[in-house]
């Protein structure tokens, strides 16, 4: 079996009995199959399909209405946010259904000037992107920093910046390299030149910590679909509270309102919390597997997770490393990585033809730009990573031999 490298050692991992409760909790380990691609999106835990089921179930069979065990819910996502993200308060935390839609309540309520600009970068995936090319009708200028081999380290975005650079726009995690950025240094910077600084976070959290406050973001959105175990069609956006106060709000519904239950004051102004940017129902019974997924992630405990994380993803470098025809393209320092690693089949080798014959052998994993993505969880084991290195090595084997 590979072993952890120095950096990362198995010290660093869940113990024996916390790997195991946390496997027995995701029902696909026990059937033989490995899912090395949580960047994609997540099976489903136990847990998870409880809660909905037991929701649906009210639904149908049971009380039938229990919108008073809904709100209590809600209210209890907020708070596990918070502490997820270490919001100053659940208050600043609205329920969505994607990082697209927290994304464009932010970039299409900021009250823009013609020649206000955007920092970007040419690693972002799409959901990143869109949003602010949007806002070229308003006269907003964009810039895109080429970002060689997927990282944008704090000397890359300062040349970017200019006298009239209105937001930073950039993930906490690169969705292809795994380039997981400085927050903490850009954020400082940002604030200190009067810069918002806007975050998707849903290559992040859930895998490695994020702290809204120390790493001082703005608005930061996501998707609770990936790393945070959740069901699709559930996100939130954290907003802090001098941001919303300036965003020019295009969207509300009767939720928006201070007290939604004063049905006939159509005077009252919108809600102070974050909640003014919910205009209708919420996606219920995604948000109590949500829950769950929350909760769980909350037991085992964020700093856990992460360095479980980062020492099975250093095995997995470290062993496709030592294979013949892989480059590794994700970074190798400690610091600027998370649960992504990515690496580019070399020569004749086709990506997608060593992804299909790995996927036949029940390994999840996924292709992206022509290279090899892998993006395991808190709960895959040593054991995974060794058995997903050999598999690879063989179906390289088997096509350099072709």
């Amino acid at each position: 079996m590979i072993s952890p490298s120095n950096s990362m050692s198995a010290s660093q991992m869940l113990s024996p009995e916390k790997l195991s409760e946390a496997r027995s909790l995701f029902p696909h380990t026990s059937k033989g199959k490995i899912y090395l691609n949580h960047a994609a999106t997540t099976p489903l835990s136990t847990p998870v399909v409880d809660a909905t089921i037991r929701y649906l179930e009210q639904r149908s069979v049971g009380t039938l209405e229990n919108f008073t065990n809904d709100m209590k819910m809600i209210t209890e996502c907020r708070e596990a946010i918070r502490k997820l993200i270490n919001a100053e308060s659940p208050d600043r935390v609205a329920l969505v259904s994607n990082t697209s839609e927290a994304l464009n309540i932010v970039s299409t309520g900021i009250p823009w000037k013609s020649g206000d600009r955007i920092l970007l970068n040419s690693s972002e995936f799409p959901a990143n992107v869109y949003p602010y090319l949007y806002l070229k009708n308003l006269g907003v200028e964009i810039d895109i920093l080429e970002a060689p081999e997927g990282r944008i380290p704090m000397e890359l975005m300062k040349r970017g910046i200019t006298a009239k650079t209105r937001v930073v726009a950039l993930s906490a995690v690169q969705f292809l390299s795994g380039y997981k950025a400085d927050l903490v240094t850009i954020g400082d910077f940002c604030r200190k030149k009067n810069i918002l600084f806007v975050v998707d976070g849903i290559q992040a959290i859930g895998a490695v910590r994020v702290d809204v406050q120390q790493m001082k973001i703005d608005a930061l959105a996501t998707g609770c679909q990936k790393w945070q175990l959740g069901q699709q069609g559930t996100g939130y956006l954290y907003i802090t509270e001098e941001l919303q106060r300036n965003i020019r709000q295009q969207h509300v519904g009767w939720l928006s309102a201070a007290d939604p239950w004063d049905f006939h004051n159509f005077s009252q102004s919108l809600s102070s919390t974050a909640r003014r940017y919910e205009p209708g129902t919420l996606n219920i019974p995604g948000w109590w597997g949500t829950q769950a997924s929350l909760a769980l992630l909350l037991e085992f405990g964020v700093e856990a997770i992460e360095r479980h994380i980062l020492s099975i993803t250093r095995m997995l470098m470290d062993g496709l490393q030592r294979l013949d025809g892989l480059e590794l393209m994700s970074p190798a320092n400690d610091a600027e990585r998370a649960g992504i690693v990515t690496v580019r089949p070399t020569g004749s080798l086709d990506a997608q033809a060593v992804f299909k014959e790995i996927s036949d052998r029940n390994i999840t994993t996924s292709v992206r730009e022509g290279m090899l993505r892998f993006s395991p969880h808190f709960y895959n084991s040593p054991e995974d990573i060794s058995l997903a290195v050999e598999v690879v090595r063989e179906c390289l084997s088997e096509q350099l031999a072709r």
